[in-house]
């Protein structure tokens, strides 16, 4: 009999739980929506505010490329040999490069590039902002007549994404050199059939999901965290729970992400 009334309050909590849980994304996606249009106007650009905006894409950006960019390095070494040597060892050279090509640029660097963004830059900006918005800071600019939106958090959306964007970009590059590298020495006897194989990788398909799947990561990246902060932060009062749940829901995005530039490149 308890076992009874208590089924109609368990699917009632977990109606209110699928509530809350379909309310957050809303949230976050509408606040997407106004960060975008932020980003879009040229006023959020002015010569007040590119100080801030130029500040916070520096410490995005240049204290963490360097070290991706060594340790993707060594990586796609690792990885380059491995699949090199497995090729040669099955009778299958000649499609050892374009499984580089396909394993390392188009499907882990930006996967790790977005992640490593995440943990260094995402997370510790939306610890800084909650902590602004809970010392009263987002209501004391408010009351100066300035945005907290365009003056603290755009900068750091902006950031994220930059971020996320130029370490894809620089390990793409440093990894095609390594391949060809690894594969025909320094000599630029192999770079025709190389440039022709990347080439065959880089169709116009698979090309657009690549950069479609790198602007929605680095945009996932910069935004969800914040957004989670925002909004969770206020309601549980709690920094480290809405990190953790800005965490797991940014992970789920870019899961999401990933899975879906895989069945519009192998399906």
């Amino acid at each position: 009999m308890s076992a009874l009334l208590s089924s109609p309050g368990a699917l009632a909590e977990m109606g209110r739980a699928t509530l809350r849980w379909l309310a957050g994304w809303w949230r976050i996606v509408h606040f997407g929506a106004v960060i975008l249009v932020l980003a879009l106007s040229p006023s959020s650009y002015d010569r007040g505010r590119r100080p801030a905006l130029a500040r916070q894409i520096y410490l995005g950006t240049a204290p963490i490329l360097l070290w991706f960019t060594v340790l993707s390095s060594l990586i796609s070494l690792v990885v380059i040999r491995i699949v090199v040597v497995t090729a040669l060892s099955y009778g299958l050279s000649k499609y050892a490069l374009e499984m580089v090509v396909r394993v390392l640029v188009l499907e882990l660097i930006p996967l790790t590039s977005a992640i490593f963004v995440a943990l260094r830059c995402a997370i510790p900006n939306a610890a800084e902002v909650y902590d602004l918005r809970a010392r009263g800071g987002f209501a004391a600019l408010t009351r100066a007549g300035v945005d907290p939106l365009r003056r603290e958090v755009l900068p750091r959306v902006v950031a994220g994404m930059f971020s996320v964007l130029l370490l894809v970009a620089v390990a793409c590059v440093v990894t095609l050199l390594l391949a060809y590298l690894s594969v025909h020495g320094f000599t630029t006897a192999g770079f025709a059939g190389y440039t022709r194989t990347v080439g065959r990788v880089f169709g116009p398909g698979v090309a657009l999901i690549f950069v479609l799947k790198t602007f929605f990561l680095a945009l996932a990246v910069g935004l969800i965290p914040i957004a989670t902060v925002l909004f969770e932060g206020a309601r549980t009062q709690l920094r480290l729970s809405a990190e953790l749940q800005g965490l797991v829901r940014l992970f789920t995005v870019v899961l999401l992400i990933e899975a879906a530039s895989l069945i519009g490149n192998y399906y």
